[in-house]
């Protein structure tokens, strides 16, 4: 990837937004983020975002999708740059969640974005505008956000 179309990764609720109609103009954002992550090539996410992401589109969701549709969707979207969390990554992500103050789960979101050197992190349950490095957390529903 250049400089010029930096690494971005998608956290589970946003993937899980383009996927349930029932969101409203979540579901709309979501799919459209989706789509210019899929055009410019810059899309990235981790096993735990696919795992997230199937429970609750299967299970958790005012109309759950069939778990034959929701492994079509992990599977496409494996096509993308996907971060398979090793041991390490799981101790990273406790050191992030101390200096941090963020729940473990937000952590290794975290950990998963820095290990693939991302420039952005898509994301409604972290804080907005905050940085990590080079990693900036960017909401896709505020009114303010602009494409990253």
């Amino acid at each position: 990837m250049s400089a010029a179309n930096p690494l971005q990764f998608i956290d589970a609720g946003i993937v899980l937004y383009a996927h349930d109609a029932s969101a409203g103009e979540k579901h709309a954002r979501a799919r459209e983020l989706i789509k210019q992550l899929w055009l410019s090539e810059t899309g990235c996410l981790s096993v735990q975002v696919l795992q997230e992401f199937y429970v609750n589109v299967t299970q958790k969701v005012p109309q759950p999708i069939t778990r034959e549709a929701a492994a079509q969707i992990v599977a496409d979207l494996s096509a993308w740059k996907i971060h398979s969390p090793t041991a390490e990554d799981v101790l990273e992500a406790t050191r992030l969640q101390q200096r941090y103050a963020l729940s473990f789960w937000d952590a290794m979101i975290l950990a998963s974005a820095l290990q693939m050197n991302c420039h952005v992190l898509w994301s409604e349950d972290l804080q907005a505008g905050s940085s990590y490095g080079p990693l900036t957390v960017v909401n896709p529903f505020n009114e303010t956000s602009q494409k990253a």
